[in-house]
């Protein structure tokens, strides 16, 4: 494979997925290929993906708790679960 004109770039974004400047290819753990063609590939980060390793926005369904919330042992919903 050629070196490329320039660096590729990776945006890593907060709660979401890492975005890739495309095409890309990706080798997977299990040794299989995937490519995509497209100008930017959204790369899962958090494993909610049913696409995996692309990202589906399933992140955007489970609300994370936030750090505050997270040192506290609450999750955010109101509900103390510190019991469960």
């Amino acid at each position: 494979m050629p070196a490329p004109q320039r660096p590729v770039r990776v945006t890593m974004t907060e709660g979401g997925p890492f975005l890739v400047e495309g095409p890309v290819e990706l080798e997977l753990p299990d040794g299989r290929t995937v490519r995509s063609e497209r100008p930017v590939v959204a790369l899962c980060a958090c494993r909610r993906t049913k696409r995996y390793p692309f990202c589906d926005t399933s992140h955007r369904r489970k609300l994370r708790p936030s750090r505050d919330q997270a040192a506290d042992g609450s999750d955010g919903s109101g509900t103390d679960r510190s019991a469960d």
